[in-house]
């Protein structure tokens, strides 16, 4: 069983405020095989990325630096797409076997994709309600902050039950899955032409 959308947003808050603590990965409580080890451990992924997507805008940022953070992005997407599509197996594997109505519908955002959206919009929450309760922001930040964290908060219920209503209309059979892998090609040497190309003589 999957569970409960509550639970699932429970440890995604609870891996954004694991990695604040230390201001680095934490270890994952649950176990590999469990659903929710890989919940935490794509949100971990998400938090890292927000931080290094916050330092590349800093105008003072050297260029080498630069270089090393992309590339550091780039392996952080491979990760986050492996582990979606890892968290999609689980869930095919749940709704394969259950018997479609005649008159079933298959979803374009796949369930993992969606948690995807959801892990995202809670750094969105975390870091918009600092920046709300911000001691040295003046009351025209923070009021605008504040409206746009009412906003995010309204966001997580409407995805909440966007998710509660795929997964029952997939135990249901009033839809059904199919899975279909990224095929990110940037990272792959055999598909990428700036790669496969980087030892040929111009």
């Amino acid at each position: 069983m999957i569970p409960k959308i509550q639970k699932i947003t429970e440890v995604t808050i609870q891996s954004i405020l694991d990695w604040h603590k230390e201001q680095k990965p934490s270890v994952n409580p649950y176990q590999e095989s469990d659903f929710l080890h890989l919940i935490y451990k794509k949100n971990q992924i998400d938090t890292i990325q927000w931080h290094i997507e916050d330092e590349i805008r800093r105008p003072d940022l050297p260029a080498e630096e630069l270089v090393k953070f992309k590339r550091e992005i780039d392996k952080l997407n491979q990760n986050r797409t492996d582990t979606v599509e890892l968290l999609d197996d689980m869930l095919f594997q749940i709704f394969k076997d259950i018997k479609k109505d005649e008159n079933a519908r298959m979803n374009s955002e796949t369930p993992a994709w969606l948690l995807d959206r959801m892990s995202i919009l809670e750094l969105k929450i975390y870091h918009m309600e600092e920046e709300a309760n911000r001691k040295n922001a003046d009351s025209i930040h923070i009021n605008k902050c504040t409206e746009k964290l009412n906003i995010l908060l309204e966001q997580r219920k409407d995805l909440q039950k966007c998710f509660e209503d795929l997964t029952d209309d997939l135990y249901s059979g009033k839809k059904y899955m199919k899975v279909y892998r990224q095929m990110k090609m940037y990272n792959d040497e055999k598909l990428n032409p700036s790669l496969y190309n980087k030892n040929k003589i111009s």
